[in-house]
């Protein structure tokens, strides 16, 4: 099966003489959710930088829809949509044209954007900030607008970075709601978020990383296997603990 993502043996950071990933292998195929965890530093920022292409491996590659951005960065580009952490948004825009530019940008025909964009809004409680500026919003709606926007691309790779900061619960409940959907209609998804309890109930598998290296990866049962019998009935948190306790290796 071809993989959507490709992470091989990257190595990278701000500076060639101290990397702050070491050799990061991973990838991502269609039809599954992969979640990307680890604590604040471990490197999980500066990998999805370079998926984006924000920033060149010092060694390794990364292909998406087995392409590297150096060989075809239009196909590259195209293939996946990107929710960012802290939302950026244009003040001057209201939330349809934000939706709007974003069709156009990705080529979504006139019909599916007319469906789309209702159910989104109405889906997100939206639809009464359809006219509103982006200055006029919280942070929390904010949030609801950039993850509307990558909903509405709907492109094989979605890179979802801490999706969860500033959503309500019912944000919450209709983003997962939508990522199984995308997932089960044949999408690839890497999330990074620091809610292991949501980790573990909705992604497929798992990647730990500590110190800039992939310390552990797989499904549920395999990471409880790299841990050992004391952990064969652990759930993440448990494992977690195990692989970024000071000193793990």
């Amino acid at each position: 099966m071809q993989m959507m993502l490709e992470v091989k043996q990257l190595t990278g950071g701000y500076n060639p003489r101290r990397p702050v990933l070491h050799e990061v292998d991973f990838h991502v195929k269609p039809g599954e959710m992969v979640g990307l965890i680890g604590l604040n530093g471990a490197g999980k920022s500066t990998t999805i930088k370079h998926i984006l292409g924000l920033m060149e491996p010092q060694q390794g590659n990364i292909k998406i829809a087995d392409v590297m951005l150096k060989e075809n960065s239009e196909k590259y580009r195209s293939a996946f949509a990107y929710v960012p952490e802290t939302p950026i948004l244009f003040d001057e825009l209201t939330v349809e044209e934000h939706l709007r530019l974003t069709g156009m940008a990705y080529g979504v025909e006139d019909k599916r954007y007319e469906q789309s964009i209702v159910q989104l809004l109405e889906q997100f409680q939206m639809t009464n900030k359809r006219q509103s500026f982006a200055s006029h919003l919280s942070k929390g709606m904010k949030q609801k607008v950039m993850i509307m926007n990558a909903l509405l691309a709907s492109p094989e790779l979605f890179i979802i970075d801490e999706p969860f900061l500033g959503l309500d619960p019912i944000g919450i409940r209709s983003l997962l709601e939508q990522l199984v959907q995308l997932k089960n209609d044949g999408a690839a998804i890497l999330m990074s978020s620091h809610i292991l309890s949501t980790v573990e109930t909705y992604c497929d598998r798992l990647i730990i990383l500590h110190q800039g290296k992939v310390v552990a990866q797989g499904t549920m049962e395999m990471i409880r296997h790299k841990a050992g019998a004391p952990f064969a009935t652990a759930n993440l948190e448990e494992l977690f603990y195990h692989f970024t306790k000071e000193g793990a290796n």
